[in-house]
């Protein structure tokens, strides 16, 4: 066995199992995918490490392995659903999830990351996903209404934008909040309410464009 699989065997036996991820479909996307070309040459020997990777000055950063897992778990993404990953970063998230939907629409507002991303996912021959530049807070409206969007990062706010772009049923997955207090919340759209629930504790760097706006304090 190569270096490189075990060190995803070692990932998904170490990390991702024991996080009661039971879908089989993710484990063995996680299990053949090869995370590492997804990683900037810098962090490759971090790339099956249970730590965020981070992705340069921007302060963004690949969500640890079990996070992503269970966040995939928890939007129960069926062969025919077409999926929005917003902030998709360098792309692995979006050759997980490809190995589970129809078609994936990458949203990256980083040219560099966008670049790095198209290239990797071509490279794998992976081609019911297409990466697309746009402000991550807009969505990507022109592609959906998306049955399933999992956000890539934390959110202080989820703006309408967003929510409005999921069909009815439809699942979305984010980080809220930062730091200790942050969770990852599961949305359901059912008609023209979207209800909540937390999923689990985690943390991810805010992506732009989510932030807060500060009080004027006198």
């Amino acid at each position: 066995m190569a270096d490189s699989d075990l060190a995803r065997t070692k990932m998904v036996d170490g990390q991702v199992r024991p996080s009661d991820v039971t879908d089989y479909r993710i484990i063995d996307a996680m299990l053949d995918i090869p995370r590492e070309e997804f990683v900037p040459s810098a962090q490759r020997a971090l790339a099956y490490s249970d730590l965020p990777i981070s992705l340069g000055a921007s302060g963004r950063a690949m969500l640890m392995p079990r996070v992503l897992a269970m966040m995939i778990q928890a939007a129960d993404i069926l062969p025919g659903d077409v999926v929005l990953d917003l902030g998709c970063g360098t792309g692995y998230s979006t050759a997980v999830i490809a190995r589970l939907a129809s078609s994936v629409v990458a949203l990256e507002e980083d040219a560099a990351l966008a670049a790095f991303a198209t290239s990797a996912l071509q490279d794998l021959g992976i081609d019911n996903a297409a990466v697309v530049e746009g402000p991550l807070a807009a969505g990507y409206e022109a592609e959906g209404p998306y049955d399933v969007i999992i956000v890539e990062g934390a959110v202080e706010i989820l703006p309408d934008t967003i929510t409005d772009q999921l069909k009815d049923g439809g699942r979305l997955l984010v980080i809220e909040g930062r730091g200790l207090s942050a969770r990852a919340m599961l949305y359901v759209r059912s008609g023209d309410d979207v209800s909540g629930r937390i999923v689990m504790n985690a943390a991810a760097p805010l992506l732009p464009g989510f932030a807060k706006e500060e009080e004027f304090v006198f």
